[in-house]
């Protein structure tokens, strides 16, 4: 399961303290911080038979690596995101939902596709920064991202910062998410960057 905050960056100069900030300082794990690229292909069936099903199938590049993920069953409120997930590592970003053959969302996929043509219909690119910090009590990821969402439609730009629960309480992810977001006025975010694609296509058909 991911569980994660998600928040707006009103600013590349917000991006920019909220990168530097002496909040965490002391819990900060040394060498975490990075920047990578990500490139975000989703995929689906002509009929978009996993978007009517709430699943949502990427193959993302990160940095130099591939990673296939499964998504579903999810829901957001005051920008907090809670869904299934399950990421398996891949050769390449050609889709081949066979990877997830184990579990049973992944026979779910299998007899929604069966034998249909899988199309990339949303792309999205990301410079991220990240690091993490271990309260003693949990462990988290901070990602600021920045980049766009692409369909046939258009593009739409990603501006924002997501706090990721990967051990602990989601009360105390909720707790770090308050003090970030006081400190620098930011404004929830309820959709994910998958959401705001689906959203932009059905706006424009």
């Amino acid at each position: 399961m991911e569980i994660e905050l998600k928040f707006n960056i009103p600013s590349a100069e917000v991006a920019a303290r909220i990168w530097d900030n002496e909040l965490f300082k002391e819990s900060e794990e040394a060498g975490s911080r990075e920047e990578l690229y990500f490139d975000a292909k989703y995929f689906d069936t002509e009929n978009c038979d996993l978007a009517k099903n709430d699943i949502a199938y990427r193959v993302r590049i990160e940095g130099d690596r591939h990673v296939a993920a499964l998504k579903w069953k999810g829901h957001s409120e005051d920008g907090l995101h809670v869904r299934e997930e399950i990421n398996v590592p891949v050769d390449s970003d050609f889709p081949d939902p066979s990877v997830f053959r184990e579990s049973n969302v992944g026979s779910q996929v299998a007899e929604l596709i069966k034998d249909k043509e899988l199309k990339c219909f949303l792309e999205t690119t990301v410079n991220r920064k990240r690091f993490r910090i271990d309260t003693g009590s949990g462990i988290f990821e901070f990602s600021i991202d920045s980049g766009e969402i692409a369909t046939k439609y258009g593009t739409c730009p990603i501006e924002e910062v997501e706090v990721e629960l990967f051990s602990g309480e989601t009360d105390e992810l909720i707790s770090i998410g308050n003090l970030l977001q006081e400190k620098y006025d930011l404004s929830p975010e309820n959709e994910s960057k998958y959401a705001r694609g689906i959203r932009m296509i059905k706006e424009n058909r």
